[in-house]
């Protein structure tokens, strides 16, 4: 068949190419000292990508990825597909045996691992082979030699279908063994242009790397960033203090973190008011209008987005409307707080009853949040069974309640093994959560259901304090009381050095469950 002249497969690898021709000697890539231009960095991924051609792997075989935010991980991010391979990435924070599940199910070929993070490969096969990251930029650096080896010059391209597979990311694994999630060219170009749209970035953006690129390939922002030609500021470990410096001495435009990096950012001591307005957008977990606000108080613009692994990250926005600035504080950033609707390079969300009907759009009928279109993923890896299940009705089902505002937009109110029923009533933790957040005290609150012999069921509230702040059970009690119908309010109150979070930052609501579970049968015999 003849090539189609109005047809260019799509591809997010394209983006880097534009940039480094158009702005070679752009900045695009800042970590510590290490500074490479456009050019630069093109010639990185161009030489690690010829390595791995020169190789001997077959085309759509897999390469694993385990390392902070460091230059090599955003290289590899553009290479490993550059040569024709699916790059899985692997989260830093597992333990040695998922680590090692995740490479096993993968059947990834070699890892390119940091130095630092070695020992995880303990239990991994010794076929796989091993290439380490000494984290130099220098001669000498097992990675840095590795590259040398590769060519400086653009190869080939072997994308013959952008509906071929770019990358595996698996799941947090919060229930059961983690899954890996299979994106395509064609959704990481579409996700990647949605977020540039969403999050308003241009050639001016500065991004600085506070979200793992393990997560969902970053949110798309490697490819993002590169789209707009902007620069990556690559930091290896998330320390607010010195995000507060970065935020100045490299004029940061944009970030991204979920709530549970937010809230010490926002509550910590080297805090100040920004000159320069830069944009946060935050997913992960429901954020609270209270940390919402607090951000608008320091000149940081919060734009609250959802999705999941299997939406390559962020899928919804609660856009920002101009009328809503002139609101009280509290009304603005609750309405900011909801998670909106469909990127613009998306289709739009639904909530739906157990026979896939729409819910009223009244704000206050529960459903399930479903999606559909070009930023869902194209399946399971090797698990054929869990894709049909989470595709039943021809639409992907996230396991997220909402409900659905007149206005359009969605709200979250809890997954839907967290919805919490108290005689017949059904109670949002987030809604709780909300409020107990307001506590001048409180750092940090998770709401789950503990057993009651009247009630079946009562919330029960875990909650971190800020530092030096001290509080009873019985005033936060009287605190949610207050604010809200008093059934929804904690029946007990436990204070926490810190809340379980899994690898990604999101509360554990199951492991303080099982707890209450196991201390209540502990009273019982």
């Amino acid at each position: 068949m003849a090539e189609k002249v109005y047809r260019t497969e799509l591809t997010p690898l394209s983006f880097l190419s534009r940039s480094a021709y158009m702005f070679p000697d752009k900045e695009a890539v800042v970590y510590g000292d290490r500074r490479y231009s456009y050019k630069e960095f093109e010639e990185r991924v161009n030489r690690l990508a010829s390595r791995l051609s020169d190789a001997g792997f077959q085309k759509g075989d897999r390469i694993a990825f385990l390392c902070p935010n460091t230059p090599p991980m955003l290289e590899g991010t553009f290479a490993i597909p550059a040569a024709g391979l699916v790059m899985v990435t692997i989260n830093t924070r597992l333990s040695a045996g998922e680590v090692e599940y995740i490479i096993e199910h993968s059947k990834s070929k070699m890892v390119f691992v940091d130095h630092e993070l070695e020992d995880l490969l303990e239990g991994v096969d010794e076929s796989v082979e091993r290439i380490r990251i000494d984290d130099t930029g220098e001669e000498g650096d097992p990675y840095e030699d590795y590259l040398a080896e590769g060519s400086a010059e653009p190869g080939p391209s072997v994308l013959e279908d952008e509906e071929e597979v770019i990358s595996v990311n698996y799941t947090s694994g919060t229930t059961g063994r983690p899954k890996g999630v299979m994106y395509t060219y064609r959704g990481a170009y579409i996700s990647a242009l949605g977020n540039v749209i969403e999050t308003q970035m241009n050639y001016e953006t500065r991004y600085l790397w506070t979200l793992p690129m393990f997560h969902c390939n970053g949110w798309t922002y490697p490819w993002a960033v590169t789209a707009v030609a902007g620069t990556h500021v690559c930091l290896r470990k998330v320390e607010p203090g010195r995000i507060w410096d970065l935020f100045e001495s490299e004029e940061i435009s944009h970030y991204c973190a979920a709530p549970t990096v937010q809230i010490p950012l926002a509550n910590h001591d080297g805090k100040r008011e920004l000159d320069q307005q830069v944009t946060a957008v935050i997913a992960g977990y429901v954020p609270t209008p209270t940390l919402l606000n607090q951000l608008l108080e320091l000149n940081v613009r919060p734009i609250h987005t959802y999705g999941l692994t299997e939406t390559y990250g962020p899928m919804t926005t609660s856009a920002p409307r101009k009328e809503w600035e002139e609101k009280d504080p509290e009304e603005h950033a609750r309405l900011l707080a909801r998670q909106g609707q469909g990127y613009v390079t998306a289709d739009l969300v639904r909530v739906v009853d157990d026979d896939m009907n729409d819910v009223p759009l009244d704000g206050e009928t529960m459903g399930e949040i479903v999606m559909h279109g070009n930023m869902v993923m194209k399946g399971y890896l090797d698990n054929e069974e869990e894709t049909e299940k989470s595709f039943k009705g021809g639409w992907y089902h996230s396991g997220d309640l909402a409900v659905w505002h007149p206005d359009g937009y969605i709200e979250i109110k809890d997954r839907d093994k967290d919805v919490i029923i108290s005689g017949g009533e059904n109670i949002s933790g987030v809604e709780v959560e909300q409020v107990l957040a307001e506590h001048p005290n409180i750092l940090e609150a998770a709401v789950t259901a503990m057993p009651d012999e009247h009630y079946g069921e009562r919330p029960k509230a875990f909650v971190t304090l800020k530092q030096g702040a001290e509080t009873t059970e019985q005033e936060i009690i009287d605190f949610v009381k207050e604010r809200i119908a008093r059934f929804k309010a904690p029946a007990a109150v436990e204070f926490l050095d810190e809340l379980p979070k899994t690898s990604t930052g999101k509360v554990q609501k199951y492991v303080l469950r099982e707890r209450e579970e196991e201390s209540q049968n502990g009273q019982e015999s």
